[in-house]
């Protein structure tokens, strides 16, 4: 079989960060990586999915909600997957990562999609968690550009 994309980038050398992964048509997708890749530790599942909850919640009830086709967490844990149409400049993505994270850093109360009826693990959330690893990412996003959306990490 052919080798996928994202399988051609030496995860060794790839740092936190942001980064254009796969342009199809019309679809970006942005590889947001929270914690070194291979660095021994990775996302909790909790916080994960908390992150995920208020990640998707916010993006999709932005400006920018018509751009905005995915939001998930990478199997590795490293990370997560932001799909958008690319109306959506690189310089718009980040700038709605930036505030989305530190949306999720500052968050308090219920969080959203976390009833029984609405979440399929609806027990397994990390708040605290969640927004230790947005507040770290804001920080390492915050002068984070449009050249540096692209890998330089090729295996």
């Amino acid at each position: 079989m052919k080798t996928i994309a994202s399988f051609t980038v030496d995860h060794d050398k790839l740092e936190k960060g942001m980064y254009i992964s796969r342009v199809d048509g019309d679809v970006i997708t942005y590889d947001i990586r929270m914690v070194k890749p291979n660095g021994g530790v990775y996302l909790p599942n909790p916080a994960m999915h908390t992150f995920e909850h208020l990640f998707a919640t916010y993006v999709r009830n932005s400006a920018y909600s018509d751009q905005i086709i995915y939001v998930g967490p990478m199997g590795c844990r490293t990370g997560f997957y932001f799909l958008t149409r690319d109306a959506m400049s690189g310089e718009q993505a980040i700038d709605l990562v930036r505030e989305c994270f530190a949306f999720i850093a500052d968050f308090e109360g219920k969080i959203p999609g976390s009833e029984r009826k609405e979440c399929g693990n609806y027990l397994e959330h990390d708040l605290p968690g969640a927004k230790a690893t947005a507040a770290d990412m804001c920080k390492v996003l915050e002068h984070w550009t449009v050249p540096m959306l692209q890998y330089d990490y090729q295996a």
